[in-house]
């Protein structure tokens, strides 16, 4: 499924299976998980998408061909791809664990050509096997609202009372993790949003209300998951002194202006960009031991703009996922 203009719907088109070069492996995907990131790119919201472009970047599929160089990975060995999908290796980014803020990071699904299609190849470095209890559409979620979930949990340290802000697919990951460690889940959704709230609570939320009221405990720290600006200054209202809010998307509309009392008393806001390696390696190794259960939608691989439209219009209760043919490729 092509993405050939910003802000036009896919278009199915049969493309050459492509073939990997050094330091990359053939993958013949069976499912890929529909991120909001996919429709900022649509969007436009991030700008230079590689045109045409196959979207997707979270990835699950076999490994067909290793190409030269590769030898840690062999074929026929199930892996996941996720958003970021090459970097230097050799700056100070890189050379630090750091390789999510790599000046010359190249990113699946936006710079790449990623799984809304039936084969994809990608860089050995960021290819992640795949727990075996979980299916393919299963796991596909946790290459990106997993990763990136984890990621902006672990930002939080050793907070007990954690808000939620947007109950979607990462949340609905995050959560879980959030209770096994043994912290409250606080769960924020748009206001009206009772299916999402009740899902919260199915899950992990010990509450559950929407983003327009106050917790009925003073959060430690709020993860902002929703792509929503005015969030912030909510979020801050709602955690305690030394809190911290802890901004999760890779775009987010404009922040309105806020009185300084709300950041003051050592309140503070990050933000999480991509992910690293070893985030893939220590989420993959922690969500069977929860155990993770990833709540999912699937669509095949026809049907992405209908997934897309879904996710867009607050649909998908979890993660929506593209299932492709196995027999096809």
């Amino acid at each position: 499924m092509v993405l050939d203009q910003m802000g036009q719907p896919l278009v199915l088109r049969d493309l050459p299976v492509p073939e990997p070069v050094e330091g990359q492996v053939q993958i013949k995907i069976h499912a890929c998980a529909v991120c909001r990131t996919d429709l900022h790119v649509i969007d436009g919201d991030l700008k230079n998408p590689k045109l045409p472009l196959v979207l997707g970047h979270e990835i699950v599929g076999t490994i067909q061909k290793i190409g030269p160089g590769v030898e840690d990975l062999t074929a026929g060995q199930r892996v996941g791809v996720p958003w970021l999908g090459a970097s230097c290796g050799t700056c100070s980014f890189c050379a630090s664990g750091r390789e999510n803020l790599c000046d010359l990071a190249r990113y699946t699904g936006y710079q790449i050509d990623g799984g809304y299609a039936e084969a994809t190849v990608a860089d050995h470095r960021y290819c992640f096997p795949i727990p075996a209890q979980y299916s393919d559409a299963e796991a596909a979620p946790l290459l990106c609202a997993g990763l990136i979930g984890y990621r902006s949990l672990r930002m939080t340290g050793d907070a007990r009372r954690l808000g939620l802000y947007g109950f979607g697919a990462a949340a609905h990951i995050v959560a879980q993790v959030a209770a096994y460690q043994g912290r409250e889940v606080y769960a924020f959704t748009r206001p009206g949003d009772l299916a999402g709230q009740a899902f919260a609570r199915e899950l992990a939320a010990i509450w559950a209300g929407d983003s327009e009221t106050l917790p009925p405990e003073p959060l430690d720290a709020a993860i902002i998951f929703a792509p929503v600006g005015s969030l912030v200054p909510a979020a801050l209202r709602a955690v305690d002194r030394g809190g911290i809010v802890v901004c999760a998307g890779i775009h987010m509309s404009e922040i309105p202006a806020f009185d300084y009392a709300l950041l003051w008393e050592e309140r503070s806001i990050k933000s999480v960009a991509n992910l690293t390696r070893q985030d893939g390696i220590d989420f993959l190794e922690i969500a069977p031991r929860v155990p993770v259960r990833t709540h999912v939608e699937t669509f095949p691989l026809e049907q992405a703009n209908d997934a897309l439209e879904r996710l867009r219009n607050g649909k998908i209760r979890g993660a929506a996922v593209l299932l492709t043919n196995d027999e096809t490729c």
